[in-house]
């Protein structure tokens, strides 16, 4: 090959990692921004199952013209149930804990408790899954527990209360859950697929909830009902997207390293649009849980290691 085909080809592939690098941040972003739109989509006298119906509805939509787009089909029938299981108990579950918790605790808090899900599920792997639990492991553990116990104890310093700290701990554990399992039922199958089935099956959920009489409130202006939109469209769809789009490029290692801006992207827009704060326990734990994942995750780009994709 000669000099300046070996340098076009160095560099397209640096171009390349580049374009993967802004990918996972813009998704990172879109995702991050997800619970400050949500703030002003209750101001505006929404709920937590309209706004999850709003949600899930149109982003289903989005991806289904998406998947017809690409030409992409349906995975088997038996994957299919098992997709909508994961979306009608798994992705709807853990959505209402996190949506729920925004009306108890600050966006912030509630960003860096949910980042407690790689620890849950590298425990729940060890223990359903039989994967052995590495020293980087056991030190990232060691990091994250000690990270959400300082997260935690200094909640009540920025407004952080009892309800809002539980929903976003049962956020993470059910979404380690929804990983865990997931790592199995979509093997094979096409991401995009995996979450457009994913997405209907929770539309069905919350769709159906308000058909059967539980109250289902939606935006009551049109700055709430621009929340919403932005929550299906830029947090939801455009972020899926982002996301896989950058893990083609990039790997899942160096993915999930930089989807850890996510929180850090939270806690700075409330800062910025909300006026929250944050004590110094609560920064002090937030930098612990973050760095046990970023520790965790470098551990598990090494030969030998093992992460579940991230889903949805």
């Amino acid at each position: 090959m000669r000099p300046s085909t070996a340098d076009a080809s160095l560099s397209a592939r640096a171009a390349d990692k580049l374009l993967g690098v802004l990918l996972i941040a813009v998704s990172a972003a879109a995702f991050g921004a997800m619970a400050i739109f949500t703030h002003y989509a209750y101001a505006s006298g929404a709920d937590t199952v309209g706004l999850l119906a709003v949600r899930f509805s149109l982003a289903a939509l989005a991806l289904m013209a998406v998947m017809r787009a690409r030409r992409i089909g349906l995975p088997p029938w038996p994957r299919v149930a098992g997709l909508a299981a994961m979306g009608g108990i798994g992705y709807a579950g853990q959505s209402f804990a996190f949506f729920t918790a925004l009306h108890y605790a600050p966006a912030s808090l509630v960003a860096l408790l949910l980042y407690l899900y790689p620890m849950f599920v590298t425990v729940l792997a060890a223990v359903f899954l039989h994967e052995r639990l590495t020293p980087a492991a056991l030190l990232a553990l060691v990091l994250c527990s000690v990270g959400a116990g300082l997260t935690v104890g200094g909640a009540g310093l920025s407004g952080g209360s009892a309800p809002g700290v539980v929903l976003g701990v049962a956020a993470a554990v059910i979404y380690s859950v929804y990983i865990t399992v997931g790592a199995r039922v979509t093997r094979g199958v096409d991401p995009i697929a995996c979450t457009t089935l994913i997405c209907t099956a929770a539309t069905v959920v919350y769709a159906g909830a308000a058909v059967a009489g539980v109250p289902a409130r939606f935006p009551g202006s049109v700055a709430g009902w621009a929340a919403a939109l932005a929550i299906a469209g830029l947090s939801t769809v455009i972020a899926i997207l982002a996301f896989f789009a950058g893990l083609q490029r990039l790997g899942a290692a160096q993915a999930s390293m930089l989807s850890t801006l996510e929180p850090v992207v939270t806690v700075a827009l409330a800062a910025l649009l909300l006026g929250e704060s944050i004590g110094a326990a609560q920064m002090a734990g937030g930098a612990l849980i973050l760095a046990g994942v970023l520790w965790l995750t470098r551990a598990d780009a090494r030969p030998g290691g093992h992460r579940p994709d991230d889903m949805a």
